[in-house]
């Protein structure tokens, strides 16, 4: 027996095929959270040296004492909504940042909150 095949049908199996692979595709760039240890926690005070505003997540590099640290911040949609804004994060401000460090990437933490200028936005 054949089967005829709608147009549609073929359409529609590409279509899912296509959105399977880009989530899968997008799931595949983005680090887990599991990468941080939650159990030790780590409070630092320094310069920003420089930072992105950009996705999936902000990024800044701070001057802490002689050791540079990567921090990994929220989603810009999610500092925006907060009142974080992009221009906050500029080269030589002041930041105190608590999060998480890399468990295997030297030099690199997750932020939970970000105090600038005496106000802190919770970044989680």
């Amino acid at each position: 027996m054949i089967r005829h095949i709608s147009i549609q049908t073929i359409k529609g199996s590409v279509l899912l095929l296509a959105a399977l692979a880009c989530v899968s595709f997008t799931v595949v760039l983005h680090h887990g959270w599991a990468n941080y240890d939650q159990t030790k926690t780590l409070n630092f005070k320094g310069e920003i040296l420089e930072s992105s505003y950009e996705n999936p997540h902000g990024m800044l590099k701070l001057k802490v004492d002689d050791k540079v640290w990567t921090v990994v911040l929220a989603p810009p949609s999610r500092m925006e909504a907060r009142g974080l804004k992009s221009d906050a994060l500029a080269k030589g401000t002041s930041a105190t940042v608590v999060g998480y460090p890399h468990k295997k990437v030297k030099d690199e933490m997750r932020a939970e909150r970000i105090t600038i200028s005496d106000k802190t936005t919770e970044l989680r």
